[in-house]
């Protein structure tokens, strides 16, 4: 026997009209508060990143990568929930948060190089420019596990609970459906649970891990695993990027306050293929996706801010910067060079480390006798 669906919180309707239900009404105070560039700001965000996300994935069919995952159809779950951070929030992504890792200044050129085979990690994680975003998770759960530990780290050193919310921080952890499903997930919730970690599991729940539907996975709410370890778990409507934003703020301030971990899953879709090695037509059928079509993310935003009054400049602005975003993505793909032999050494510590070195030079001296042999 499967438990029954629990409650989701929803701001706008299918059709972008501003209808909150009841149990959205603990946080209409936070949306209250965004103002029309802060709103303006979300839809931008989804509209950039659906064209670099659809440029990456053209790349890929030219040949230009070795692999892409598409985030089609999940904008609004990760751009409100990116928004809701703070700068010294720190993220653990897994691999298709391309709108969370832009929002929080990575270049997404250095997703490309991962995706391209010319970089070992991304980009260095270190860099403040970074935004505190670690690198994506190909080992897919692990990224919890990190995210716990972290997280743990901050109680230990008090950077959490202090009252002060300018400085305590908190982390993000993002994961799929089919990830909660793996040991590192729940492993992490015990330790994030036990410690009161301030960390915000966010469940992308986009109905498919790979080719197999969420119903297969559990018979019940995925929500309600993380609630079994004792965290305060909430279910959201994903494609609303309102509610998003409110639940995973009203999440992450809890978090920081020294509360402990909290869990949000959130409902939305995936559009398109897996990765671009998948061909979704062969396990789910046309119906379905046209049904999720029709709760699009940003068709639903926008027909809100146009019942606000946007104007037609407002969006064709937004389709000028988001062509822009994509043209620029494809010319600087195109002309990365292949990686030089000593960036295999480099982050390989945190600091220079002499080993490192001795290795890098000993390859060096390595390849430069066969030059003096042949000489």
């Amino acid at each position: 026997m499967t438990s029954p669906e629990p409650p989701i919180i929803r701001v706008l309707d299918d059709h972008g009209r501003f209808a909150p239900n009841p149990e959205s009404e603990p946080y209409l105070e936070l949306i209250d508060a965004l103002s029309d560039a802060d709103l303006h700001q979300l839809y931008s965000d989804m509209v950039v990143i659906r064209a670099i996300d659809t440029q990456a994935t053209n790349l890929q069919r030219q040949g230009q990568l070795a692999l892409w995952p598409p985030s089609r159809g999940q904008e609004a779950a990760q751009v409100g929930s990116a928004r809701a951070t703070r700068p010294q929030d720190t993220i653990f992504p897994s691999y298709r948060e391309h709108a969370v890792t832009r929002i929080r200044g990575v270049d997404t050129l250095d997703i490309i190089k991962l995706m391209r085979g010319v970089s070992h990690g991304g980009w260095d994680p270190t860099d403040p420019r970074n935004g505190n975003t670690r690198l994506y998770t190909l080992v897919l759960g692990s990224q919890t596990l990190h995210a716990a530990g972290y997280g743990m780290g901050m109680v230990f050193d008090g950077r959490c609970g202090s009252g002060n919310p300018e400085r305590d921080e908190a982390v993000v952890t993002y994961y799929g459906d089919g990830a909660s499903s793996q040991g590192d997930v729940h492993e992490a919730m015990v330790f994030a649970a036990s410690y009161q970690a301030p960390v915000v599991f966010f469940l992308q729940n986009n109905h498919w891990a790979i080719s197999v539907p969420v119903e297969r996975q559990s018979r019940t709410p995925l929500v309600q695993r993380s609630a079994g370890y004792g965290i305060p778990s909430v279910r959201v409507d994903g494609n609303d990027v309102l509610a998003s934003y409110a639940v995973s703020r009203r999440a992450l301030d809890e978090a920081r306050a020294g509360k402990g971990p909290r869990a949000i899953e959130a409902m939305t879709y995936r559009m398109g293929a897996h990765t671009t090695s998948d061909d979704p037509t062969k396990y789910r059928g046309s119906d379905e996706e046209e049904r999720w079509a029709q709760r699009d993310p940003i068709n639903r935003m926008r027909a809100y801010l146009l019942s606000r009054g946007a104007s037609d400049a407002f969006f064709t602005g937004v389709e000028e910067e988001a062509a822009a975003a994509a043209d620029d993505l494809r010319q600087r793909t195109t002309t990365l060079e292949s990686p030089t032999q000593d960036s295999m050494f480099a982050h390989v510590y945190s600091e220079q480390h002499p080993v490192m070195a001795q290795q890098a030079q000993w390859l060096r001296d390595y390849e430069q006798s066969f030059h003096e042999e042949g000489a």
